[in-house]
């Protein structure tokens, strides 16, 4: 694509990236194009301290030491929980304890993040170093979507996350079902799988209902792009009343008796391993499961399992892919050294690094570039995943970037998580989360 990409890649294979892994001197064995940037400088007794969500803790510590390296500095993670990026981030900075340079943000906080002045405005850095950066080579939906709010630039992408439909083919066929298109074809599949195979302990589909917005909130979201739908108005209003979204709700209820159990306290850490293990036929998630679907030892599944677009609404309508989660990287306003955070981001996010990052198993990491998710090293190493990424990225759908995003999305996970509790219906749950999107949207 560019004249870069060769340059950055020459060299870099699936099999020596693994091989290096695996020896545990990556750092040291990748080639120069991929561990130093043209600028290298030594910049040893120089810290960096990073604010990481728990879920990127695998790419952050392969990022930190390959860093270190490098360049003698030292980089100190914090991890925190899936959803607390936002508010952590915020708390440092008006707190005055000014503790973190680098901000591993999700995007749809990024308004917030810049209204209240928590990251540092890169558009000029980006513009100014353009020809390393190479900012088109990002794909379009994290380009803006990552990193502009207000017509400025916050941050760059690092983890490019969008929910698609893994599924075991082996328990499908011996159900009798094909892989789903539609929504109501997947909970027929759901519910006749589960009540063949309960006793067995085999089930339809996996939902990861936990109360976190990227767990429950993303389920929720699926079924709203999958059926062409919105959260919001064109004005930023509420939209949830909206006939498509009541549906998209009742969908969501109406599968959960059918789930792996308990599906309100299923996430990452018995979700995975429910399909992994093939105990469940079906699976929303982000496109990086199939690396490991197919090349975890624990993985009972490789050469047994697909990939596909997410169910549509109604047959005949075109796949929506919902960008669920979605991490950037950017510096905060009360870094200490903010050149050096930059240094890193810049380096962290360049078209090398990410061949590196998104080809290791273990570090849930999705490209965010073009020139990676295309090239011959990625798509040797994940060619069923490679392929979903490419129809994920023709057509999608955001979550809003508001600052009342994060808000919005609390308050809609809350209410999601008591309906799938059987405290409230999807009509009920969807009636009290807009009366509060409304208050707070005003």
């Amino acid at each position: 694509m560019k004249n870069s990409k060769s340059r950055l890649m020459s060299g870099v294979t699936r099999r020596s990236v693994l091989q290096n892994l695996a020896a545990g001197t990556a750092a040291a064995a990748l080639p120069m194009s991929l561990t130093c940037p043209a600028f290298a400088q030594d910049y040893s007794g120089q810290k960096l301290n990073w604010l990481v969500t728990q879920p990127r803790i695998g790419a952050a510590t392969k990022l930190k030491e390959m860093f270190e390296a490098m360049t003698g500095a030292t980089i100190e993670l914090t991890a925190i929980p899936y959803d607390a990026s936002e508010s952590q981030a915020t708390l440092d900075v008006s707190s005055g304890a000014n503790q973190y340079d680098m901000i591993d943000y999700w995007y749809a906080s990024i308004g917030a993040m810049a209204e209240n002045g928590i990251m540092v405005d890169i558009t000029d850095k980006i513009e100014a170093e353009k020809d390393y950066i190479q900012p088109e080579d990002f794909l379009e939906p994290f380009s803006d979507i990552y990193m502009e709010y207000g017509g400025r630039r916050y941050g760059l992408p690092w983890d490019g996350d969008a929910h698609v439909l893994f599924y075991n083919q082996e328990l499908l066929d011996a159900n009798g079902f094909g892989v789903p298109t539609t929504w109501d074809e997947y909970y027929d599949a759901t519910k006749g799988i589960t009540e063949a195979g309960k006793a067995d302990g085999k089930y339809g589909a996996v939902i990861m209902g936990v109360n976190i917005p990227v767990a429950l909130g993303s389920g929720f979201v699926n079924r709203v792009a999958g059926y062409q739908g919105r959260l919001l108005t064109k004005d930023n209003q509420s939209a949830l009343l909206e006939d498509i979204q009541l549906i998209c709700a009742q969908q969501l209820e109406k599968v959960v008796p059918y789930c792996f159990p308990t599906p309100a306290e299923v996430g990452f850490e018995n979700g995975i391993p429910a399909f992994l293990g093939g105990n469940a036929a079906m699976i929303e998630f982000w496109t990086d499961l199939g690396i490991h679907a197919e090349n975890d030892p624990n993985s009972a599944i490789a050469g047994k399992w697909g990939v596909t677009s997410l169910p549509v609404g109604v047959a005949g309508q075109k796949p929506r892919a919902a960008l669920n989660a979605g991490w950037g990287l950017g510096i905060s306003t009360g870094s200490q050294n903010q050149d050096l955070a930059w240094e890193f981001i810049k380096w962290a996010t360049s078209p090398a690094v990410q061949l590196e990052v998104s080809s290791t198993p273990g570090t849930f990491s999705d490209p965010v570039r073009e020139s990676v998710m295309t090239s011959k090293e990625y798509t040797v190493f994940a060619p069923k995943v490679a392929e979903a990424q490419i129809a994920a990225s023709k057509d999608f759908m955001p979550w809003p970037k508001i600052p009342e995003s994060p808000q919005l999305m609390r308050i809609l996970t809350d209410e999601l998580a008591k309906m799938m509790a059987g405290q409230q219906n999807y009509q009920e749950t969807m009636e009290v989360t807009d009366r509060q999107w409304k208050r707070l949207l005003g």
